[in-house]
């Protein structure tokens, strides 16, 4: 019955299908590197900038002077320190990220080496198909071939699907994570700036110490989401341009100058409401996702049956 030859078409289409999806991710994550690149290279002048200041005010200058006369020297040193902090922690998360897309550039590079051959190992197998075909006169094995690639197809667009529902529900998981601490710390905040004391302003920034690593948490977790849409066959969910590239760089909302307790508050009420809706994006995105599934997965049980009633005995 050919079953030899349809289990190797089936694993031939799987594998050049997965070299194509690695050339795609391999484009995709070069942009992305480069532009991290840049972000870090951003980062480090601001971080030298911000040292630069803490210098200027800590050093025996014209500026220090007029800051000691005016008695807010120890106040304008402290916020410049707190400034060099955040620029730090923004470079060191945009270099955490630079490496992690240049790891996953290299992991890619090395499987897609792996399957260089899987064209001409298909094309192969399709003249031997012929062959097969021209020499036989039984009429289910035209079929059966038939079944074979696109059983093999249709695999690797549900794996790769089931991989991107995956990481929607993980971005999701951080997403609901973030809105939680962003909801808590409104509260102290809003306390905070009626007047709630030294306790409550450590509870608030503590809040917002969580709140800035849960929000990192989801710009990791909607980097790996961009990176499965990209090996998502064709161009029918529309979320990969509307809701996850305007999802990105949460960190940077708790690492500029905070002031005052009003513009903190400020701050966390904008958040809350840009939480709220890369949630619902990124809901939509994971629901049209899992519709994909499973009507992929209702293909490849159809055609797993018809392929066992040809090959059921007569």
């Amino acid at each position: 019955m050919g079953s030899d030859i349809e289990e190797r078409l089936a694993a031939a289409a799987e594998a050049m299908r997965e070299h194509d999806l690695a050339g795609e991710r391999m484009r995709e994550l070069a942009v992305r590197i480069a532009a991290a690149r840049a972000a870090v290279a951003a980062l480090s002048e601001r971080l030298n900038a911000e040292l630069a200041d803490v210098d200027r005010l800590a050093g025996l200058t014209v500026s220090r002077v007029v800051a000691a006369l005016r008695g807010v020297r120890d106040d304008a040193l402290a916020r410049e320190h707190a400034e060099v902090d955040a620029a730090r922690l923004r470079l060191a998360e945009a270099e955490r990220l630079l490496a992690a897309l240049r790891d996953e550039s290299a992991r890619t590079q090395a499987r897609r080496r792996r399957l260089a051959t899987s064209r001409g190992e298909y094309a192969a197998l399709l003249d031997e198909r012929e062959r097969l075909l021209t020499d036989s006169d039984d009429p289910r094995r035209s079929r059966l071939l038939e079944l074979a690639e696109l059983r093999g197809r249709l695999t690797v667009e549900h794996r790769e699907l089931t991989d991107a529902v995956r990481a929607a529900r993980n971005a999701e998981s951080a997403l609901h994570h973030l809105r939680e601490l962003l909801s808590r710390a409104s509260d102290w905040s809003t306390y905070d700036a009626l007047g709630g004391g030294l306790v409550t302003s450590m509870v608030k920034h503590d809040i917002l110490d969580e709140a800035a690593e849960a929000s990192a948490q989801v710009d990791r977790a909607l980097a790996v989401l961009r990176t499965e849409l990209v090996e998502v066959p064709g161009a029918t969910p529309p979320a990969p341009g509307v809701a996850v590239d305007g999802l990105t760089r949460f960190t940077d909302v708790w690492l500029d100058n905070v002031v005052t307790d009003v513009l903190v508050q400020r701050r966390v009420e904008r958040s809350v409401e840009e939480v709220a809706r890369s949630l619902g994006e990124v809901a939509s995105l994971r629901r049209l996702l899992e519709l994909r599934v499973a009507d992929l997965g209702a293909r490849l049980a159809a055609l797993e049956a018809e392929r066992a009633t040809l090959l059921r005995p007569a």
